[in-house]
């Protein structure tokens, strides 16, 4: 039993973004675009209805927003970012505050207009509304295979545009996310690179959860992919039974950079939190979007 708690423990702490941070972490602060700036055009998040009713991942609710820029209009189809937990990435408080971002970086012509699209993985709920809804993150984040690319281009990206005109452009689609959220969007853009070609990645968790340390032999043995991939990692990162993320990061940067891929990793000193991946959002938009 207690080795069972033990691994229980450690499978929560590996699939989830921490939010305390260590004081390697505090040399780590927003900058200016991320802070919301007088005269820049601000634009509108909407909390959506939960998304209740998913085929590929049946009995699942989840809660999601759109952001849309100031500067969209109907008839220029936007690019479109796609955000995993995506209640954190759209916390106007949090470590990211990704619509002040968009809005600074729009309103200075340093990355295109884009639609934002937060998500959260799915829960299952419980008939008794005082027991906590058992998640479903580490299967839809951590798993191998096309199940999450499918749920995104088959499910949430239609519903997006029965409202808004977004681009059916790979190169003009990404998706971002942290620790188990970052492995899910390299594997979403690994496999469906006809519909998603860039992809950020925050302390990523590949590593054994679900059999991710597989990405960089994949990487080397397999022709590339028109993909533009960022990672962001810290050496204090996690070390534990699924693996060591700080290793696991720099052997899939090794990797992409032998196979030829447009690729960038920053290594810095934090542990497994947000802060370092906040601090840079804003550089890490500008590389992702420049052409």
């Amino acid at each position: 039993m207690i080795r069972l708690a033990f691994l229980s423990a450690a499978f929560a702490l590996a699939t989830t973004t921490a939010v305390l941070a260590a004081p390697q972490d505090d040399q780590y602060l927003l900058g200016p675009d991320s802070q919301v700036q007088q005269g820049v055009p601000q634009g509108k998040v909407t909390q959506m209805p939960p998304w209740t009713s998913s085929k590929i991942y049946p009995g699942t609710t989840r809660d999601w927003w759109i952001y849309v820029p100031a500067q969209y209009k109907p008839q220029s189809p936007a690019n479109v970012m796609v955000f995993c937990d995506g209640g954190g990435f759209v916390k106007p408080d949090g470590q990211f505050r990704v619509p002040v971002v968009f809005d600074n970086l729009i309103a200075k012509g340093e990355m295109p207009v884009t639609i934002g699209i937060f998500i959260n993985p799915g829960v299952f709920p419980t008939s008794n509304p005082k027991d906590k809804p058992r998640s479903n993150r580490s299967f839809e984040y951590d798993s191998l295979g096309d199940l999450h690319a499918r749920f995104l281009i088959e499910e949430i990206l239609p519903e997006v545009a029965k409202t808004y005109q977004i681009t059916s452009d790979p190169e003009g689609r990404a998706i971002c996310g942290n620790s188990s959220g970052g492995i899910c969007a390299f594997t979403v853009a690994w496999e469906r690179p006809d519909a998603f070609r860039k992809v950020v990645s925050h302390i990523g968790s590949f590593t054994n959860i679900r059999g991710g340390h597989v990405y960089p032999a994949l990487i080397r043995k397999t022709e590339k992919k028109p993909l533009k991939v960022f990672l962001q990692e810290g050496k204090n990162d996690l070390d534990n039974q699924f693996g060591n993320w700080p290793l696991a990061n720099l052997d899939m940067a090794a990797a992409l950079k032998f196979a030829g891929y447009d690729h960038q990793l920053v290594m810095g000193e934090g542990t497994h939190n947000g802060k370092h991946g906040g601090a840079i959002l804003p550089d890490t938009l500008r590389w992702l979007w420049k052409k």
